[in-house]
């Protein structure tokens, strides 16, 4: 729906800076209102009294960690704000630097009202690059932001080496291949790069073909959450690809984070993107496939200890055979 609600979700590890986007982005001229829903952890909200003095309007979640209790105090705020259409542009909500950002994600899934009145335009995950390889050794919330991201605020460059800075890069090339990466010291980032991306929409994934698709990562380190990228110049079978995708959400959807890709079935003239967070997937036609353009099917799973043997014998058994010569 072009009348839609964007919204955008700000995740990150305690202390990377998310308050400090959130107030850069309320107190730029841009000429657009936000409605900001900020999910405090426990019982007294202190981010709420961080944020800048704002025309802007300040709801809190006090449920603490972001969870089944807190999707439903978010539904009820965005049906709230739904009778006030007009009122704003946009929604942004702040999670707290231990969640996990799936439930959000989830919501404009799974309710219908929700989904008709929003749409999720990017989650944007901002990390500390001088104390990130430490909070990925210590904390799975790290690994897991930095998963579900779409686009990456690598903040305080300017505390680190450009070695250091490298190696910081790498590790999240590792975790997550698919997301767009800006380095910023004080979140100073063009407003542009984080609001109206459309990077969690059907019509952008993946539109930049990336080549670290295609690239072999070397895991230096035994991560709690890593990716699996799979591709194929062969067609898909559609009726081998879609059921099994269904079985792997049903039977890995708690350990998958996030999958994205785009696939070329067989005799089908579009372009077909597929996108999931956990258990709910999500796949339509997009457009055709461009002339020239490589029908090349493309898949990553980020996920917890991925069986990536298993996924990548599933994907080639959807992969539809040349016949035999005779």
């Amino acid at each position: 729906m072009t009348d839609s609600i964007p919204v955008t979700v700000l995740t990150g590890y305690l202390g990377a800076g998310k308050t400090t986007l959130l107030n850069r982005i309320l107190t730029e001229t841009h000429g657009k209102r936000y409605a900001v829903i900020v999910d405090e952890f426990g019982e007294v909200g202190i981010d709420n009294d961080l944020v800048v003095d704002a025309d802007e309007e300040i709801f809190e979640m006090n449920n603490g960690c972001i969870c089944c209790t807190v999707r439903g105090d978010l539904i009820r705020i965005i049906e709230g704000l739904m009778k006030r259409k007009g009122a704003f542009d946009g929604i942004l909500i702040e999670t707290t630097g231990l969640a996990d950002p799936a439930p959000v994600a989830q919501t404009f899934f799974v309710d219908e009202d929700v989904r008709r009145n929003t749409r999720l335009d990017a989650i944007v995950t901002v990390v500390d690059a001088r104390h990130l390889l430490q909070e990925l050794d210590e904390a799975h919330e790290a690994q897991e932001q930095i998963a579900f991201a779409d686009t990456l605020i690598l903040n305080k460059t300017d505390l680190v080496s450009a070695d250091d800075l490298a190696a910081v890069r790498a590790r999240i090339r590792a975790i997550n291949p698919t997301a767009t990466i800006r380095e910023t010291t004080r979140c100073d980032v063009p407003l542009d790069a984080v609001l109206g991306r459309g990077a969690f929409s059907l019509d952008r994934i993946l539109e930049v073909e990336p080549e670290f698709l295609t690239e072999e990562h070397a895991h230096a380190h035994d991560d709690h959450v890593t990716s699996l990228s799979l591709t194929s110049d062969a067609p898909l079978d559609p009726d081998v690809f879609l059921p099994w995708m269904q079985e792997v959400a049903a039977k890995l959807g708690t350990d998958i984070l996030r999958m994205k890709g785009i696939i070329a079935f067989q005799n089908d003239p579009d372009r077909f993107v597929i996108q999931g967070v956990h258990m709910l997937l999500e796949g339509d036609h997009q457009r055709p496939w461009k002339d020239g353009e490589p029908r090349v099917s493309r898949l990553v799973f980020i996920g917890r200890d991925l069986p990536k043997d298993v996924l990548a014998d599933g994907f080639a058994k959807a992969v539809v055979k040349e016949p035999a010569v005779h």
